[in-house]
């Protein structure tokens, strides 16, 4: 299985690049982790990634893993908007 690896992976980096587009201004666009974020901008974010890894594995379990390769796709793309926004900050200080 390694798509569940790739999709703990993809959920680390989104952590990583979500905290440090923090450092940079950055505002959460997600309203439910923006909810989450009332318990602080890290634990929110991070109990969000708890919460995504859970539902991979509730997947995994009712054997819907296609479901976990195709939101695989979903956090790359996301991984990389992080990246391209913290590219922008760093080129505007």
């Amino acid at each position: 299985m390694p798509y569940l690896e790739v999709f703990v992976y993809l959920q680390l980096l989104d952590l990583m690049t979500t905290v440090l587009a923090f450092q940079f201004g950055a505002q959460e666009l997600n309203p439910f982790i923006r909810g989450l974020m009332q318990l602080g901008p890290v634990t929110g974010v991070t109990l969000a990634k708890v919460g995504a890894c859970a539902f991979a594995g509730f997947c995994l379990w009712l054997k819907k893993g296609h479901v976990v390769r195709w939101s695989n796709y979903w956090f790359a793309a996301l991984v990389v908007w992080n990246l391209s926004m913290l590219l922008r900050a760093g080129a505007n200080t």
